[in-house]
């Protein structure tokens, strides 16, 4: 079955709608002027039996029902112009007295008729609107009247009628189909033209935008949304193209070091100590490879994934305790005073390889901007139905201006000022991600030789009811 255009569509809906409309215009039309026709016909019966019941009298012991100048008029005398056919039967259903205009027929009565009740009927092959009453004198009942009137000229009206409107009706929606596709068709204009827009966007031309329309209409606020989402595609395309360029500067950097000093290596004989020291400074460098690839592949992996994040009951003193005790070696070398203060136990739902995840890099992060013989401090607290991890250092701290930017991959505030400080600047990058997955609040402050402080606001853990 071939699909209708959208245009097509709208006018045949608005077709099917105005067509139903339509018709119950015709028949009420067709109704009123049938019943208006009808109505009249009865009252002029009405009109004509209430003159006849008058007309009776009795003159000398004998019942006159017509004078006789009465049947010459030309109603009782003519079958052309609006005739009103008249008949007298006795009390037997015989015939009494009939108006010249009958001639030879007759009019019949119908014994299953209510009195005074008008209804159709056959003359001379054609259809009459009837009525018969009882005659009455003193009370006394002397026959039956019946008056006609055809309906001939009435059933030709409302016939002629009937077919202007049954030829009218299709042709109508013919002429309305055609006119509603024609302002369907200016109407969705717009929507063509926003199609032919959209088609010209491509990965590599990702600037254009649609015109928005003068009118503040739902078309205008569909090209808004749709500027709106090139607006938010374009940026992650950005965004894309800047971490895979920064990824390969970064990989890049570390295997260049490790051929240039394996280069030097072999260009001449060297003593041992000179071996491996160069060799310790080769695995230092592919160490720092690895845990750029680890990140890098753990950031591609949990990229917007919720289906991979697996809910258990997490103890988060625990968790912190085996993070400080992993950095152990370099909380000694920097001779840092390391605090962790949790009054009570604390456990959440949660993901336990991506919170230990976030408290490594937070920890980490806060060991290694931390000067030596500096303090960081972890405390866990519970307000109201949250439980509050603050982890805090007063090591150099980052630039105001930074704090926006420090999520984003591979960037690192004061590198330059700092060069001893090594890493790859994707760990608060994997925090960012990682604690909006999990639904967890995460803020930071920070001020620069002053230190910082991270905040991770975690839902606590629903107590089981016991049944």
């Amino acid at each position: 079955m071939t699909q209708l255009s959208f245009r097509n569509r709208i006018a045949l809906n608005y077709i099917i709608t105005t067509g139903l409309l339509i018709l119950v215009v015709f028949s009420t039309i067709y109704s009123t002027v049938k019943f208006t026709v009808y109505k009249h016909l009865d009252e002029n019966l009405m009109i004509e039996i209430e003159d006849h019941l008058k007309e009776i009298k009795v003159e000398n012991n004998v019942v006159i029902l017509m004078d006789a100048e009465e049947w010459e008029e030309r109603e009782h005398n003519s079958i052309d112009v609006n005739p009103i056919f008249v008949q007298f039967l006795d009390v037997n259903k015989k015939l009494i007295e009939k108006s010249p205009n009958l001639k030879n027929e007759v009019l019949v009565f119908h014994e299953n008729v209510v009195y005074f009740k008008t209804f159709d009927t056959k003359l001379l092959n054609s259809t009459v609107r009837q009525i018969q009453v009882p005659l009455h004198i003193k009370s006394k009942k002397i026959g039956y009247l019946i008056i006609a009137m055809p309906l001939t000229d009435s059933a030709k009206v409302l016939h002629n009628l009937f077919e202007t409107l049954l030829i009218a009706f299709p042709v109508i929606l013919v002429i309305l189909f055609f006119i509603a596709r024609f302002f369907a068709g200016r109407s969705i204009k717009p929507i063509n033209a926003i199609t032919d827009i959209s088609g010209m966007i491509t990965r590599d031309n990702l600037k254009m935008r649609i015109p928005l329309p003068k009118q503040r209409d739902e078309l205008h606020t569909l090209s808004e949304t749709i500027n709106s989402l090139l607006n938010r595609i374009e940026d992650a395309v950005e965004r894309e193209k800047q971490f895979t360029s920064d990824a390969s500067h970064e990989l890049r950097t570390p295997l260049t070091v490790i051929k240039g000093t394996l280069e030097v290596l072999i260009r001449k004989p060297r003593d041992n100590k000179e071996y491996e020291e160069k060799i310790n400074y080769c695995i230092n460098e592919v160490d720092h490879l690895n845990r750029l690839v680890d990140q890098l592949l753990l950031l591609a992996r949990f990229e917007n994934q919720k289906q991979n994040i697996l809910s258990e009951s997490v103890y988060l003193n625990a968790l912190i305790l085996d993070v400080i005790t992993l950095n152990s070696d370099k909380i000694k070398k920097k001779s840092i005073n390391m605090k962790f203060d949790a009054k009570e136990d604390y456990y959440i739902n949660s993901d336990n390889y991506l919170v230990v995840t976030i408290l490594r890099n937070i920890v980490s992060n806060a060991i290694k901007y931390t000067n030596e013989d500096g303090e960081v401090s972890v405390s866990l607290s519970k307000n109201g139905g949250k439980i509050i991890c603050k982890i805090s250092d007063n090591g150099i701290g980052i630039a105001k201006e930074d704090l926006e930017t420090i999520f984003n991959p591979f960037f690192r505030s004061n590198s330059a000022v700092h060069p001893e400080i090594k890493g790859t600047g994707l760990g608060l990058s994997i925090v960012k991600r990682f604690t909006e997955l999990l639904e967890i609040k995460f803020q930071i402050e920070s001020k620069i030789n002053t230190g910082t402080t991270v905040v991770l606001e975690f839902n606590e853990q629903r107590k089981k009811k016991i049944k």
